[in-house]
């Protein structure tokens, strides 16, 4: 997490926390799906030898690692904040229960969902599309080292440009690399906006809650109305439910 190449990054992790308290003091019903790439992901299982399905469970508790350092940060800020695992670990975190996580957001707390959907070859993106869906998300805003979608991989090609808005269609007809399929296709099946745009920037995650251009946002073509709720840019009111998956 961060700039290390391993393990989580102290400035980093803060850094989040203090965007989310900002984000969450507003009024912001804030859930967040963070990965574990950073300590462990399963994919790599295969590289070493191990079972797939014991590296996903790996990278699944990965995850959780870095929800308790979220959750941690959060707390030592006063954000009240509850830490729901897909896998069952009661000593440390509370299991995933549909109701309880809206609860608690209805109660103004910031809830983490860790271990992803608690199930093997599903990613974090899955997890982050999946929950927003049940908790009923207005957006699914997707925190990237990029500030975007591009039309090609910007660390790569200078020339490639940046969309502003585009539709679910289009990212597929174009083959961009937003998320997962699998993950991709939950959201546009059940017409759940998505916003990609550059967490590592400071004051993005308020900025942009706040109508500011940022990033991509990807709907059903000419549909824009559940974006709305969410920003203020879009519909004059303040936003309501967010749902933030946070790559490690």
């Amino acid at each position: 997490m961060g700039q290390q190449q391993y393990g989580i990054d102290a400035d980093r992790l803060m850094q989040y926390a203090t965007e989310i308290k900002t984000v969450a003091a507003q009024g912001v019903q804030v859930a967040v799906v963070i990965g574990g790439g950073n300590i462990f992901r399963g994919v790599q299982a295969e590289h070493f030898g191990l079972d797939r399905v014991q590296g996903d469970y790996m990278g699944m508790l990965a995850t959780v690692i870095n929800s308790m350092a979220l959750q941690s940060a959060l707390e030592k800020m006063d954000v009240p904040t509850r830490l729901l695992s897909g896998l069952t670990i009661q000593r440390v975190c509370e299991p995933y229960i549909r109701r309880r996580a809206m609860r608690h957001l209805e109660k103004g707390r910031v809830v983490i969902f860790g271990a992803g959907i608690g199930s093997p070859y599903f990613t974090t993106d899955s997890a982050a599309s999946l929950r927003a869906i049940e908790i009923e998300a207005d957006v699914v805003l997707k925190g990237t080292r990029v500030d975007g979608i591009y039309s090609a991989d910007p660390e790569k090609n200078p020339n490639a440009v940046r969309y502003s808005r585009i539709s679910f269609d289009e990212v597929m007809e174009k083959n961009l690399s937003v998320m997962d399929m699998t993950a991709f296709t939950l959201c546009k099946e059940n017409n759940l906006p998505i916003i990609v745009f550059d967490m590592n920037t400071a004051g993005n995650l308020e900025r942009l809650l706040a109508g500011e251009d940022l990033g991509t946002l990807v709907t059903m073509a000419g549909g824009l109305a559940r974006a709305a709720n969410a920003l203020p840019e879009l519909s004059g009111l303040p936003p309501q439910v967010g749902n933030l998956p946070e790559q490690a």
